[in-house]
């Protein structure tokens, strides 16, 4: 757990979450609920079949602007953000000198400038390497009067087709401005559950007006971190801080998928961000591990810390997440391996409490994405 000394802070819906039975616990310096009354696995459920509202007024909202804006930020992440398409988001990583992860971010084009959402554990330290590196080429600026919503699930355009009708002509990862609540609304048909989804960014101060709105509707349950961590789990999507950090990079991390054409040795602008030699020369010749699903062979769930070894018994890697997967109806987890274990089909061991459990890598994600492509 957290240093718990140091105060924590509290988003806009902290009452609100108090009132709904939430059960509030540290994370990244707030006091945040990890479940409500109903449990984790209603959560979890009732998120993948209806819609479930997230409280992410923790992430760090910030507004890059002037013209030189995007040829900046491309000197920190190895994703095209210049060619980045009007009101649409993007998938980044800001790398350091050996081309390890100090965190993973979404980046929209705003028109007349970006909007840049980071981690709330990395969010001091992500705004502070962007003033040192860029803060001469733009302007930045935090946007800690704004909270952000995330509504997930199958019947989240249901929701938002009665209260933005505007919103869900968008397709996954477009986004657009909105008014709810009298207030201008900045929305991105997004999320981090593998759903279909919207997040909303709010003004602070008509935030539990929103929150209020949206769980007015019969469709809606408030989720808490508990859910969500299953969710995104299921979804096979990394967490910061679990799944990648600095001594990860993308290549390794499995996100080569992110690394824009533009920015890579053959594209338009090859490398130019920190860390691009190492990065560039992994995906040339490879990596020595990467990280891979895992399917549980056991009902025993394997948790993070937890080491992987081959059938000789040898330490091939260690598990990074892990936990029940509701929609599974099982046990799943991610971890590293050694890149020559990580085809699917794999048979591995995870050692809990120095037993055995049996593994096997597998494709994630484990439960079907379902983001609305249009």
């Amino acid at each position: 757990m957290e240093n718990t000394t140091q105060a924590l802070a509290r988003t806009p819906l902290y009452n609100l979450h108090v009132e709904l039975g939430a059960r509030m616990v540290p994370f990244a310096g707030y006091e945040m609920p990890v479940q409500y009354p109903t449990g984790v696995l209603k959560e979890h459920n009732h998120t993948r079949t209806q819609a479930g509202l997230f409280d992410v007024s923790h992430m760090g909202q910030v507004r890059l602007s002037g013209p030189d804006a995007a040829a900046a930020l491309e000197t920190l992440v190895p994703v095209d953000i210049i060619d980045l398409p009007l009101n649409t988001q993007r998938y980044a990583m800001f790398t350091d000198e050996h081309g390890g992860i100090l965190d993973d971010l979404m980046v929209s084009n705003g028109g007349d400038h970006l909007f840049v959402v980071v981690n709330a554990a990395c969010k001091q330290q992500d705004v502070a390497h962007m003033r040192k590196h860029i803060g001469n080429r733009c302007t930045i600026e935090e946007l800690s009067d704004r909270a952000l919503l995330a509504l997930q699930g199958p019947a989240a355009a249901t929701v938002m087709a009665r209260l933005a009708p505007e919103a869900v002509k968008m397709v996954f990862m477009q986004t657009t401005k909105a008014t709810l609540v009298g207030a201008e609304c900045f929305v991105s048909r997004s999320g981090y559950t593998g759903e279909d989804g919207f997040e909303i960014s709010v003004p602070n101060d008509k935030a539990e007006e929103l929150a209020r709105l949206l769980l007015a509707q019969p469709e809606v349950a408030p989720i808490g971190l508990g859910a969500r961590d299953s969710l995104r789990l299921e979804a096979g999507l990394c967490l910061y801080g679990h799944d990648m950090d600095t001594t990860t990079t993308p290549v390794e991390a499995s996100l080569a998928w992110a690394l824009s054409k533009a920015r890579r040795a053959d594209g338009a602008r090859p490398g130019g961000y920190l860390g691009a030699e190492v990065i560039l020369r992994q995906l040339a010749e490879g990596v020595a591990r990467k990280r891979v699903g895992l399917l549980v062979k056991d009902r025993m769930p394997v948790r993070e810390g937890a080491e992987l070894t081959d059938a000789e018994g040898r330490v091939i890697g260690k598990v990074t997440s892990g936990g029940f997967g509701p929609t599974v109806g099982g046990p799943v987890a991610m971890g590293y391996t050694e890149t020559a274990q990580s085809k699917i089909g794999t048979a591995l061991q995870a050692i809990v409490r120095g037993k055995p459990v049996p593994v096997e890598v597998a494709k994630t994600p484990f439960a079907p994405q379902r983001y609305y492509r249009g």
